[in-house]
């Protein structure tokens, strides 16, 4: 009888994390959550930190849970959100708590390089990646100009994933597919470009040796042995990018298709088999990140479902705390009443997410929405013609027709967006699996150690193992009147 091989899954995402173990039986690949945490920014200072401590005593916590469960795992792998890091010194201990992307330092820092360092298209040419004022080069350079005594005396720096890979096993790499978010790798080279590293006083030589999805890091060292009752478990560099993961498992039957990973951001693209770096794609500002098996994720980040997240902290027990009371009251309210644009500047840290969304209507003259039911509906609303708008621009990019839209992550469970994100776009909607990054994560393990052979074998069995809900457009005339109010309050506010 054939050993059943399970799979350990560590799932990072901004606000939470997770373990999950999984196995592959009868063509089928099966899941199931271990623990699940907190994954909270600590605010110090004027400034936002992550816990990497922390996030590493959870991973300990899964592992000893499948320990005491006798579950024999054959191998782990962690996944993470992008482009934050953490720095090491010479002596091998951590330089304090790695700073968040949410960090305001990087605010002015993305203009200041740019005008005193590359410009935007020399900086685009190079790396093809969206600009964002968190990416990874920007954050160096906020923290050089800051004169950051841990940047100063860092010997190592290592990217999320990468860094608690080392916490496990004491070995040091750099990942592709999450170093290709930092804003400093050719995808042409696969390298990082070492004239952008001396721009921010780094070398190759401050980072691991870049390893590919699949590569072997290391096993769990004697410590973690001891206290998990674990033995000697391999841990994998699997697509350390959340997003990497969860488009590894887009459960598609063909080349034809676009993708949505939608949860904190919504993440919009298609899979390439080369970078696309040219005029358009710089005018747009679309992203080339590194994908499983030399592809490239060629998308654009949307801010998505942060916009309710920071609504419902800041709304606290004073409204209904379940998604379908929330969802359902939101419906009632009329469509397209107001409309923002998601990825506003005004949306990416405010003090008040409410008060920035009806500023914003305010702005452009439209009725601001004053019920927690008003600002709902104008974010699923907004989000749905975000999401058309971007789709149209994928469009002119894709060599190949685009017949479907596959939604991934917690988002996939969001029936009404969903829905509204078909009768935007026209597209044929599938939604699910929940899991794609966790499921990303483990197949990736599973290809490692010889249980797939390719990415479309894995893709096989993943749409072989999930239950997709499909949606189709409704409402496409009104939905296509709708966006074009949307563009005008756009130009409005620029």
């Amino acid at each position: 009888m054939k050993e059943t091989k399970y799979f350990f899954a560590v799932d990072l995402g901004a606000t939470s994390g997770r373990t999950i173990v999984g196995n592959i039986i009868d063509g089928k690949v099966n899941l199931e959550e271990v623990t699940r945490f907190p994954n909270n920014i600590i605010q110090y200072g004027g400034q936002f930190y992550w816990d990497i401590y922390a996030l590493y005593n959870e991973i300990v916590k899964g592992l000893k849970t499948v320990a005491k469960r006798g579950i024999e795992i054959a191998s782990i792998g962690i996944d993470t959100w992008g482009v934050d890091f953490v720095l090491v010194a010479d002596d091998g201990h951590i330089l304090r708590s790695p700073r968040s992307y949410r960090d305001p330092h990087t605010f002015p820092a993305m203009e200041d390089y740019l005008r005193n360092t590359k410009s935007k298209r020399e900086l685009y040419d190079i790396t093809g990646i969206q600009l964002m004022n968190f990416n990874s080069i920007f954050q160096f350079y906020a923290m050089r100009r800051e004169r950051d005594s841990a940047l100063q005396n860092a010997q190592k720096i290592l990217f999320m994933p990468d860094a608690l890979s080392w916490m496990l096993t004491g070995n040091d790499v750099c990942e592709y597919t999450v170093a290709s978010t930092s804003e400093l790798l050719d995808p042409r080279t696969g390298k990082l470009d070492e004239g952008l590293l001396e721009t921010v006083g780094l070398s190759q030589t401050h980072f691991g040796k870049m390893v590919k999805p699949g590569t072997l890091v290391g096993t769990l060292t004697e410590e973690l042995q001891e206290m998990t009752g674990l033995g000697a478990v391999p841990v994998y560099a699997v697509a350390g990018h959340d997003t990497a993961s969860a488009v590894a498992a887009v459960p598609a039957r063909d080349e034809n298709f676009a993708y949505l990973s939608s949860g904190t951001w919504s993440l919009m693209g298609i899979e390439t088999q080369n970078a696309v770096i040219n005029e358009r794609s710089y005018e747009l500002n679309f992203t080339n990140e590194g994908g499983i098996e030399g592809t490239t994720r060629f998308l654009k980040n949307i801010c998505g479902m942060w916009l309710l997240e920071r609504c419902r902290k800041e709304w606290g027990d004073s409204v209904p705390q379940d998604y379908a009371t929330l969802f359902g009251e939101a419906m009632k309210t009329d469509a397209f009443r107001s409309v923002i644009n998601p990825d506003d500047e005004m949306f990416a840290n405010p003090a008040n997410m409410q008060n920035a969304i009806q500023e914003y209507c305010r702005q452009t003259g439209q009725k601001v929405p004053e019920t927690y039911a008003e600002i709902i509906r104008c974010i699923f609303d907004s989000l749905a013609l975000r999401y058309k708008e971007v789709f149209l621009w994928l469009k002119e990019f894709a060599a190949f027709d685009i017949n479907t839209l596959h939604i991934i992550g917690g988002g996939s469970k969001n029936d009404y967006l969903n829905q509204f994100t078909a009768n935007a776009t026209g597209l044929c909607v599938l939604a699910g699996p929940q899991e794609g990054t966790a499921l990303g994560n483990i197949m990736v393990q599973a290809k490692a150690v010889g249980m797939v052979n390719d990415i479309w074998e894995m893709r096989h069995i993943i749409a072989n193992s999930v239950s997709l809900k499909q949606y189709r457009p409704q409402d496409t005339e009104l939905w296509d009147k709708a966006f074009e109010t949307y563009l005008d309050i756009k130009k409005k506010k620029h």
